[in-house]
């Protein structure tokens, strides 16, 4: 039997969540592995420090429902591959009603001691300006959405293709003890109780009809960023700005992120809110909240004058204002085969939000994969694919081939990002969902929730099997 001396090293490009999980992923396999990461020597315009895995948006991991919501499948999944992301997340969650959400600087903290502390594993700091050179011959690019301009211009120049690119928007955070707390209260919609939480793990800031008005008036208004050199690049739809949305239609937001639904102001029960702003905790010590949903582009100072417009917010003093980033990824159903490597360069992977995944989870999980398909080509095994009826998999078959071709336009470019979801999913075996013994009415949403609980309970299954792990699957489910 080889040992780890035995092996050349996997070099992994980019220490993000994605290259920190598949330098795991490989270690943990027995492989030595080299990180490249350029902070430290280069730095970006979201990054505020050098830890690898360091969240610039949100602090949340969304879902961590493993019975009926993909992400949460997604979590359990990662989970029993041996996930760093995940046992780090674990470690650092902060309350977040349904969801789990970590402190920040804490969780990226731990993955660098955890990846520094691997004897299997090498972190080198600094560019790399082109693609690898051809001795490194098993490698992965994880470079994410930040990806520096001389290694994207290498990537575009190898492929023969444009990539795409759209705006990501960060949203503000605020210090807890400048909020008002005699206008806000505590609560989670409909008082839901999810990991490390109580059913009270968001302030809300209460909105009546003229006060709404006169905030969407001040967003439409305000002084935004403008595109500059990024001109025409489209926005993902799962991080809108908030003044993109109130531009869209007034009531836009009051549907959206600001939804008064499941809220009751324990102030004043009787009446019903017309809009609510919630902010979610974003560190361990509660002293930090982010804006959910209010990703902007605003500058700073009209952010800070619209935003404490808010009820509870008049005094707000930010932690953080929010801020816009360009976000890059290749096409990748037409350029990578289905281990995730490039077509036209074999044993060169790419792994992360540059495959077109959305999402802090869904970019660890294909870092996750690109490490085990990697590492398994090293020691000359066969690469096995997750099922497609996993998360995993469908979350992998989305990027290497799930994408909608146009008849009418065969030549257009169809592939979009996506965050993990039911959507991506194979359909369960015909007769699966079956009406429950005793119950007179089952269709729509009853429908949905048995429907989506069979999906979770199977990719659970399947996921646990091809890990070698038979029953935790189902344990998980259950």
């Amino acid at each position: 039997m080889k040992t780890a001396s035995s092996y050349s090293p996997i070099h992994v490009i980019g220490g993000g969540l994605a290259g920190s999980e598949a330098a795991w992923q490989i270690a943990s396999a027995g492989v030595p592995v080299i990180l490249h990461e350029m902070r430290g020597v280069r730095g970006t315009d979201a990054h505020k420090t050098d830890d690898l895995a360091e969240l610039v948006c949100s602090n949340s991991f969304r879902s961590d429902d493993a019975t009926s919501n993909a992400v949460g499948v997604i979590h359990a999944e990662m989970r029993l591959a041996g996930s760093l992301i995940m046992a780090c997340a674990d470690r650092h969650q902060v309350p977040a009603g349904g969801a789990l959400a970590v402190d920040r600087d804490g969780f990226s903290a731990a993955v660098t001691r955890e990846i520094a502390g691997n004897p299997l594993i090498t972190v080198v700091r600094e560019e790399i300006a082109g693609l690898p050179p051809k001795d490194w011959d098993q490698a992965i690019i994880a470079t994410g959405p930040l990806t520096a301009p001389d290694l994207a211009s290498a990537i575009q120049a190898e492929t023969g293709a444009d990539a795409l690119a759209f705006f990501d928007a960060i949203a503000p955070i605020v210090y807890r003890d400048s909020i008002d707390m005699d206008i806000c209260w505590y609560q989670s919609r409909y008082d839901k109780v999810g990991p490390g939480g109580t059913g009270k793990d968001y302030i809300n800031c209460p909105m009546d009809e003229a006060q709404y008005n006169a905030f969407i008036d001040a967003l439409v208004a305000g002084d935004a960023v403008g595109f500059k050199e990024w001109e025409g690049t489209p926005y993902f739809d799962g991080c809108l700005p908030i003044e993109v949305m109130a531009e869209r239609g007034r009531e836009t937001l009051r549907h959206g992120p600001m939804k008064p639904m499941g809220l009751t102001n324990e102030h004043n029960p009787t009446i019903k809110a017309y809009a609510v702003v919630q902010l979610r905790q974003d560190n361990a010590l509660g002293s930090l909240y982010n804006m959910v949903g209010f990703q902007t582009k605003l500058k700073y100072g009209a952010q800070a004058e619209i935003f404490r417009l808010i009820p509870g917010l008049q005094n707000a003093e930010f932690a953080r204002l929010g801020g816009l980033h360009r976000n890059t990824y290749i096409n990748s159903p037409t350029l990578l085969d289905r281990s995730l490597v490039l077509k036209s360069r074999p044993g060169l992977r790419f792994a992360g939000q540059i495959t077109g995944c959305e999402g802090y989870v869904e970019s660890a999980s294909i870092g996750l994969l690109a490490g085990r398909f990697a590492s398994a080509e090293r020691k000359g095994e066969a690469v096995s694919l997750p099922p497609p009826t996993s998360a995993l998999g469908a979350l992998l078959n989305h990027i290497t081939g799930g994408h909608i071709v146009s008849d009418e336009e065969p030549g257009k470019r169809s592939f979009q990002p996506m965050n993990i979801n039911f959507g991506l999913f194979p359909e369960l075996e015909p007769g699966s969902i079956v009406k429950p013994e005793g119950v007179k009415r089952f269709r729509g949403k009853d429908k949905t929730i048995m429907k989506r609980q069979l999906v979770a309970k199977r990719a659970l299954a399947d996921c646990a099997e091809w890990l070698g792990l038979a029953g935790s699957g189902e344990a998980i489910s259950a």
